[in-house]
């Protein structure tokens, strides 16, 4: 019985996801941030129209919502920082949102090494 237990435990631990997993989501999180900054910048320099921006903010946050289900540890440093994007208001400036995205890639290369 002991090894049968010991056996289960075994199989489970192997199981459990480590951060490394969301490296993906964590990739995807950070081109969304890029990419709407490149929108809100376009918008604020009337370069694309309203129609088109509130279309691709929609998209981008929806894109988003799902990366940020998908991670295996939302609750880690990663997570959070993916939650307080998803929280800014479509009108986010470009540079809050290059922050984001550069705060994202730290995150990711150092998994990434790791």
């Amino acid at each position: 019985m002991r090894r049968r237990t010991a056996l289960v435990f075994i199989l489970l631990t192997g199981c459990g996801k480590s951060p490394q997993s969301d490296i993906q989501y964590i990739k995807q999180a950070r081109s969304i941030a890029a990419e709407w900054a490149l929108v809100n910048e376009q918008a604020s320099a009337g370069q694309i129209t309203a129609i088109y921006a509130s279309s691709m903010h929609r998209w981008l946050h929806d894109e988003l919502r799902t990366a940020s289900k998908s991670l295996s540890q939302p609750h880690s440093r990663y997570g959070l920082e993916i939650r307080v994007l998803l929280a800014e208001p479509k009108d986010t400036s470009p540079d809050r949102l290059q922050r984001h995205a550069a705060q994202l890639k730290q995150i990711e290369s150092h998994l990434e090494s790791a």
